[in-house]
């Protein structure tokens, strides 16, 4: 009955174990992105982060949130193989907007090891003259 037992054990631990290594994990090229000093003239502003699946299972982004009304991302929506790359697009529209200097998160949601990663974007937009 002992030997039954610490097999059982051993069997889950061995398949514990396993699993863990097969998690995906995200990797991006940067985490803040400053657009610098803009018109209001053009209030509208892109900028791109690349990301990779340094992982070893597909990688899945769930859900990206923007702090404000004004920040909109895109991003791949298709699952990441390991060793690929993806995109997340993230337009800023200061249109309405006080003049001055803004400072923006992105919130992304995963299935990685690591769920949630924080993501910026600021500049310094210009009162139009």
């Amino acid at each position: 009955m002992k030997k039954i037992i610490a097999i059982s054990f051993m069997f889950i631990f061995a398949v514990t174990t396993i699993m863990a290594q097969s998690a995906a994990e995200i990797k991006f090229d940067k985490l803040t992105h400053n657009f610098g000093t803009f018109s209001e003239n053009t209030p509208v502003q892109k900028c791109t982060f690349t990301f990779t699946n340094t992982g070893n299972a597909p990688l899945v982004i769930n859900q990206a949130v923007a702090s404000c009304g004004c920040t909109v991302p895109e991003y791949t929506k298709s699952p990441v193989a390991p060793g690929q790359s993806g995109k997340i697009t993230i337009t800023y529209n200061g249109k309405g907007k006080f003049p001055g200097h803004f400072k923006k998160s992105i919130t992304i949601r995963t299935n990685a090891a690591t769920s949630m990663v924080r993501l910026y974007v600021e500049g310094d937009m210009l009162e139009a003259k």
